[in-house]
């Protein structure tokens, strides 16, 4: 898929995401390994206290990016990419 198609795809989701958020569009992965990739500094996010947030726009340049496209071929739940 390219980039339009996934904000096409995830144009009703917030600009701001929870991370509840990105591991659905992320297809349902588990929130201590959402944690795990923002903490590794894959996804650009900010904290505010102990909440983090992340542009949706960013949670896209992480689905076409080279990492998850190597990675989601690990994870049990991913979202259709091909």
């Amino acid at each position: 898929m390219t980039r339009f198609e996934y904000e096409r795809k995830f144009e009703t989701y917030p600009d701001l995401l929870t991370i509840g958020q990105f591991c659905a569009m992320l297809g349902g992965i588990a929130e201590s390994t959402a944690r795990r990739l923002l903490q590794q500094g894959l996804v650009e996010h900010f904290m505010i206290r102990t909440t983090y947030y992340i542009p949706k726009i960013r949670a896209i340049d992480y689905i076409v990016g080279q990492h998850y496209r190597r990675y989601r071929h690990k994870l049990r739940h991913r979202i259709d990419c091909d």
